[in-house]
């Protein structure tokens, strides 16, 4: 008998070991299809041929990282940099995943791609192996995963949203493991995980909200659960802290604010009651528009609007489904403890409390991506259901199916950027030309003379004509951008503090370039770079 189940047991290690491996092969399948289904191979993808500026930003710097400890010159946007150091507006906790992938084989521009589908994979890995899905299970969460295309398209990028995707559903698998386990050590690492989150990104706080439950009901007695609840608001409000700091020390100013406060202040300025008039009128202004995107995205497809409507389409499966074990944990004979309930339910609510946090401090286009990474997260839960399982993977799989690919029109979303022969030449160009004339100064660093300006765009003959900004993928390592539009250009053309500007030829900027006395470095017939100062 022990050696019977001595076998069985081996058998079960076995079987898990296959469907991790299974699922962790998944993210490249896909990749690999999603690829072919264009004419061309992973190894094809090229980021200077993308449309995504904000691929460079992150690139520079994880790149500058790496070859300094931090970049030797500014990065920001009309020439703002940070009070400590020199990143960008974003929180570099974001991208340490990719640091450490860059320690460990190099950083070139097929790294964020690579530390992507690495990334996707060791998470389904986790899954299989903390979760425990049934084969069943196992088909309903590849048949999502491969319908929710922007998984694919966001690996085959240098955008950080996987970072967040892989974080998230690494999350959730640890906290499926521990309710049913309830080890100690595993409630730390869920708070250091979800802490790890917010200082990513801040609204990702929600998902301290988890553990801190887990924390409360682990107290035994009201003294236990008293010291649980206020543990756990000691933790979020230090992770909020770091927040701070960071964002205050380490973020340059943005264009605008990142966050819009103006329904807070608004109960200074006008009262609590009038304060609540404002709230409520931008919240449901700011409610009609989303849905009318949301009907955009069923009818045109337009890909905020398929965000939108894929994300209500998961908050109503994901709130039945919570009703419904909890529903079933009540019932004589089953084991709460073991129910994943309050997982499901906690993913639901942080769908709910999502909406008006991008009513009200997002704007909706730009904000909806920071949608996609709780989609990520619902297409690992919603598998999970007890009950009515086919008929939810149905619902879920169709709207995915309808919104990601039928209703996946616009190129600039869902277009890889791959390699082209004319792109890459003229990288390799201004990759000379930069490294002929663009020295870093590692003495006075961080400092604006390691800092190019990207003019944003410009008139040319009364048209506006953006830079051809990917050609900065070629600037030395360490060195700055400084992302500047036009008008910002044109009011302090004599007072810049940057040490070299790019723009396009022809332009008003040129014009005042030149009236300025700045010297004109080099010319490939459509850009221009100029030296501000010697």
């Amino acid at each position: 008998m022990e050696k019977f189940l001595a076998w069985w047991r081996r058998g079960q290690r076995d079987d898990m070991l296959l469907k991790s491996l299974v699922l962790a092969l998944l993210p490249l399948l896909c990749c690999v299809v999603y690829c072919a289904l264009q004419g061309r191979w992973i190894g094809d993808v090229y980021l200077p041929a993308s449309q995504w500026n904000d691929e460079l930003f992150y690139y520079k710097q994880v790149e500058s990282i790496l070859n300094g400890g931090y970049p030797l010159g500014y990065f920001g946007f009309n020439e703002s940099h940070a009070l400590k150091l020199s990143f960008a507006a974003w929180s570099p906790v974001l991208v340490f995943p990719w640091v450490l992938w860059g320690l460990v084989f190099g950083w070139n521009l097929m790294s964020p791609i690579l530390c992507n589908i690495f990334l996707m994979s060791l998470s389904c890995f986790l899954y299989v192996w903390l979760v425990r899905p049934s084969w069943k299970q196992m088909g309903v969460l590849g048949l999502l995963f491969c319908l929710y295309t922007n998984f694919p398209r966001y690996m085959l990028s240098g955008m950080a949203e996987v970072i967040c995707f892989a974080m998230l559903i690494s999350f959730y698998s640890l906290a499926i493991h521990y309710r049913r386990r309830g080890k100690g050590r595993e409630l730390a690492v869920l708070f250091l995980m979800s802490g790890l989150m917010t200082l990513m990104r801040p609204y990702l706080v929600l998902f301290m909200l988890l553990p801190s439950f887990f924390w409360i009901c682990r107290g035994k007695g009201r003294l236990g659960k008293w010291i649980g609840a206020l543990g756990s608001v000691l933790a979020i409000g230090a992770t909020l802290g770091i927040y701070g700091c960071v964002n205050h020390y380490l973020s340059a100013e943005y264009f605008a604010p990142l966050f819009f406060t103006d329904w807070f202040q608004a109960f200074f300025e006008q009262g609590f009651w009038g304060g609540l008039k404002f709230t409520l009128d931008k919240f449901l202004a700011a409610g009609e528009e989303f849905i009318a995107f949301a009907k955009q995205g069923i009818r045109v497809g337009t890909t905020t609007g398929t965000v939108f409507a894929g994300y209500l389409v998961c908050l109503c499966v994901l709130s039945v489904q919570s009703f419904e074990e909890w529903a079933a944990s009540r019932r004589p004979g089953v084991k709460r403890a073991e129910s994943l309930a309050a997982i499901e339910a906690h993913l639901a609510l942080s769908f709910l409390i999502m909406l008006p946090a991008l009513f009200l401090m997002y704007k909706l286009i730009e904000g909806s991506r920071h949608l996609l990474t709780f989609l990520a997260a619902a297409v690992f839960v919603i598998p999970l259901a007890r009950m009515r399982l086919p008929a939810k993977a149905a619902c879920v799989g169709a709207a995915f199916a309808f919104l990601y690919i039928y209703r996946a029109v616009s190129p600039y979303d869902y277009q890889v950027p791959f390699v082209e022969e004319e792109r890459q030449a003229s990288m390799e160009e201004w990759q000379d030309v930069f490294s002929g004339y663009l020295a870093v100064d590692r003495e006075n660093a961080p400092s604006y003379d390691n800092v190019i300006i990207w003019t944003y765009h410009d008139l040319v003959d009364g048209e506006s004509v953006h830079t051809a900004w990917q050609l900065l993928y070629a600037l030395p390592k360490g060195y700055g951008i400084s992302c500047c539009m036009r008008d910002y250009l044109v009011e302090s053309i004599g007072s810049l503090k940057s040490h070299y500007l790019l723009g396009p030829v022809g332009g008003e900027i040129e014009a005042l370039c030149e009236e300025a006395g700045y010297e004109m470095l080099y010319s490939d017939g459509a850009m221009i770079l100029y030296e501000i100062r010697q």
